[in-house]
């Protein structure tokens, strides 16, 4: 199955997903994805623009998870435009959602937080698990919700002074890496234990979707 991961972070989602897999991760920030290259070695590491770069290859992959910037749609935004910051959402996160509906033959999942606005463009059904809103044309497990997703989680046992910055339930080090925002990186990741159910969802229905038309799965 091959895989595409845009929008990749560190890879909070992936972490469970496991080794030897054909995967293909997209990130902007060279810093950032200098730390996920170190983290999942087999992986194909693009440095880049996710948004393009899903228009350009949606076609060449079997699953795509995509987690577009949340800032300008969380429900921050609300005391934000009290104290007078006036923006727009960034309608690449619906672009997307349209897109892969529309388009894409295999596994996708659209993942963000829950919008200041709600639903109201009523632009397919989202999935709620927890305090998120997933947009994906298979079943999200449930179950999810006693799990809480990286971005929304508080930071727990870090420790600025002697550069260790970690987050329970992730599991990731980061103190050997400078120049980067580590608590808003580490907040940034979807919870690895999240990423694995939803994974395995789209895995077993290509597997199965495999052996319906009467060839053998074989995991790259």
């Amino acid at each position: 199955m091959k895989i595409l991961n845009l929008y990749a972070g560190i890879g909070g989602n992936r972490k469970l997903w496991g080794d030897n897999l054909d995967i293909t991760a997209v990130e902007w920030d060279e810093k950032i994805a200098a730390i996920y290259a170190d983290l999942w070695p087999n992986d194909r590491v693009i440095i880049g623009d996710a948004h393009q770069y899903l228009l350009d290859h949606f076609h060449e992959y079997d699953f795509i998870w995509s987690s577009p910037p949340c800032p300008t749609h969380s429900q921050t935004n609300i005391f934000l435009h009290a104290q007078g910051v006036v923006r727009y959402p960034d309608m690449k996160l619906w672009q997307e959602i349209i897109f892969l509906n529309q388009w894409h033959k295999g596994k996708w999942v659209v993942e963000n937080v829950k919008p200041y606005y709600g639903n109201f463009a009523r632009i397919g059904t989202p999935q709620v698990r927890g305090r998120h809103w997933f947009w994906a044309n298979f079943r999200i497990p449930h179950g999810l919700e006693s799990v809480k997703i990286g971005r929304m989680a508080k930071l727990k046992n870090c420790e600025r002074g002697d550069g260790r910055h970690r987050m329970d339930g992730l599991g990731f080090d980061l103190s050997g890496y400078g120049g980067i925002q580590k608590e808003k990186l580490l907040r940034n990741c979807v919870t690895p234990e999240i990423g694995l159910a939803i994974y395995q969802a789209a895995q077993n229905i290509h597997q199965a979707n495999r052996m319906e038309t009467g060839t053998l799965f074989q995991e790259s």
